[in-house]
Parts: C-alpha cells; structure tokens; sequence
C-alpha cells in the first residue's frame, strides 16, 4: 500500500518582533507549542543541537517556529514535505536527533 505525502507550501510575509532572536534561550522559548509532541520533539533539538547551528539556521528555525501547530507537526511526522529547501533539511535535522534521558 503506497502512502501519500503531500508538499506543503507556506509562505510567509510574518516579520519577529524585535525581542525574538537567536539566542539559545528565545530559541528554546519560542519551541513551547500547544501539543505535547512539538513539545518533545522541539525541545529535545534545541537542548541537543543548538550550539551547533550556523546563525543562518537559527533564523531558518525561527521560521519554522512560525508555522501553524498543524503544518508544524505534520512536517516533524513525516506526513508533508515543505517546498522550501532549507526548512526541509531543518526538519530532517529534528526528526534525526536522538532523545537523551
């Protein structure tokens, strides 16, 4: 039985508040979503990866912090696929991440 997977497009004309920025903290802050599995996964990335992302990917990752709990979580599941390049290798970077105890 073939799965389907769809694309998912989003863009995005949203400007950040001038508070929110890359700093390890915000970023953290920023991944407190409304479902717990977001929750998870997001934190369990931010806690074990973000000392090692570009400043570019931190602003690739504050994009994606944008996107509806929803879009958000179908991306992490693997159930859509963004058109945008760099949000996609972000969430393959999330989804790759292993959970420490």
């Amino acid at each position: 039985m073939r799965s389907r997977l769809s694309v998912i497009v989003v863009k995005r004309s949203y400007i950040m508040p001038e508070y929110v920025n890359n700093d390890p903290a915000n970023l953290k802050w920023q991944c407190r979503r409304g479902m717990l599995e977001l929750d998870l996964l997001l934190n369990n990335f931010i806690d074990n990866r973000v000392d090692t992302l570009t400043e570019d990917e931190k602003q690739v990752l504050l994009n994606l912090l944008t996107y509806p709990d929803q879009i958000l979580l179908d991306l992490l599941l693997g159930n859509s696929v963004s058109s945008d390049h760099a949000i996609a290798a972000l969430v393959d970077a999330i989804r790759s991440t292993r959970f420490t105890s």
